[in-house]
């Protein structure tokens, strides 16, 4: 009888030990948890199998550059994941793979932007090394598309006819804890963008984008949710043809030109709500230099097409906006703004930069109601996929969203 309960605390010792050796392995599974992704982040520890680690300066990590780890990556649907380590990567970042890609940006303080430890930079704008004009989309410090076709801005109000053949891209991209930042000139000088993103599915989860001029182009079909991340800029900053919803952000004014956004409509087959949407966020001057100078004088956006849908929700505005909120785009003359097809406009925003009368006095805001803002409430609401459908959400990273990034 004795043998046999020793036995039997063998067995019960030895099922507890593979059973806490079983739970520290758990999180190996868990690609997706918030938790382990943390820890990923900050120890390299509990990452997901297969992770590709980048380090411009650690010997053991398996890349020295970001875009050779995107190339090692199979050409299939399978989710991937890339750890980069802190510092700083100038290079330019191309991605065409449709199947799900993660990039983990190195940081102890995954809930805070503005402690990123790691950079990617480039220097460019819409020009090639003789001064000719060039598409937009070659000045990007990242670019997340099909093809090349896919992310071209063209020009005028239509842009670039995309063929009707070009693939979707990636349906599932995500980035945490990382900078982009276009160093071409400390000042507005030409297009010169820190992301383009287009005819994909992405959130960018405590992310930074600087430059000046065109900071973030969301291109045709594109859908990208930026959560907790600083988007800073000068002229038409936040522009595009595709949809992006804005939470709980930070829009830094570097100066004023143009508008905070540009957007383009794009005529389908099917209704779309293809816009941008600033929703429990904050609109303020990126610094106390730069206040003074630029109060009162910067437009929440301007249409670049008749067809532009740009919405402030909730969100406060500092005293760097001008009274009219919005503004028409004038060329050769002829105003841009179309009533009843331009919609240009706020809900329940706060701060020393909103200004009812002049708003209303400049004719071009719209100021909504509750029942004029539900149709674009959530981000189920106006994320569609290629077809037309709604509620295309399923990309987004909701465990970190609705637990606050812990």
């Amino acid at each position: 009888m004795a043998r046999l309960h020793l036995l039997s605390l063998l067995i019960l010792a030895i099922h507890t030990i593979w059973a806490h050796s079983a739970a520290i392995q758990q999180p190996q599974l868990e690609q997706h948890s918030s938790t382990s992704r943390q820890r990923c982040q900050a120890s390299s520890t509990h990452c997901p199998d297969g992770t590709v680690v980048v380090s411009a300066s650690d010997q053991h990590a398996d890349f020295t550059t970001i875009q050779a780890a995107i190339n090692s990556l199979p050409n299939d649907t399978s989710t991937q994941t890339i750890l980069i380590l802190a510092g700083s990567y100038k290079e330019q970042l191309n991605i065409t793979r449709s199947g799900p890609i993660t990039l983990l940006g190195e940081t102890t303080s995954p809930s805070d932007a503005a402690a990123n430890l790691v950079t990617i930079t480039w220097d460019a704008a819409n020009e090639d090394s003789t001064g000719e004009s060039v598409d937009n989309v070659y000045s990007s410090v990242m670019i997340v598309a099909p093809t090349l076709d896919a992310s071209l801005t063209g020009s005028g109000t239509t842009g670039y006819p995309v063929p009707d053949d070009t693939p979707f891209g990636n349906r599932d991209f995500r980035a945490y804890n990382i900078d982009f930042t276009n160093t071409y000139a400390e000042y507005s000088a030409g297009p010169a963008h820190a992301l383009s993103f287009s005819r994909a599915n992405g959130g960018f989860y405590y992310c930074g984008f600087y430059s000046y001029q065109d900071t973030i182009y969301v291109g045709k079909l594109g859908n990208a949710y930026f959560y907790k991340s600083i988007l800073a800029g000068q002229t038409d900053f936040l522009y595009g043809f595709g949809t992006a919803w804005i939470q709980s952000s930070e829009v830094l004014l570097r100066g004023c030109g143009g508008g905070i956004t540009a957007w383009k409509g794009t005529n389908t087959t099917f209704a779309n709500k293809y816009g941008i949407y600033i929703v429990d966020s904050s609109v303020h001057a990126a610094n106390a230099s730069v206040a003074p100078q630029i109060k009162g004088t910067c437009a929440l956006g301007r249409p670049w097409n008749s067809q532009q849908r740009s919405i402030f929700a909730r969100t406060y505005e500092d005293a760097s906006i001008e009274p009219s909120g919005y503004i028409d785009w004038i060329v050769d003359g002829v105003g841009r703004y179309e009533p009843g097809i331009t919609l240009m406009a706020e809900y329940a925003v706060s701060g020393p930069g909103f200004n009812r009368t002049g708003r209303v006095d400049g004719g071009v805001d719209t100021l909504l109601d509750p029942r004029g803002y539900e149709p674009y409430s959530t981000p189920a609401s106006v994320f569609q996929d290629q077809e037309g459908r709604f509620g295309d959400v399923q990309w987004i990273d909701w465990e970190t969203v609705q637990g606050g990034g812990h």
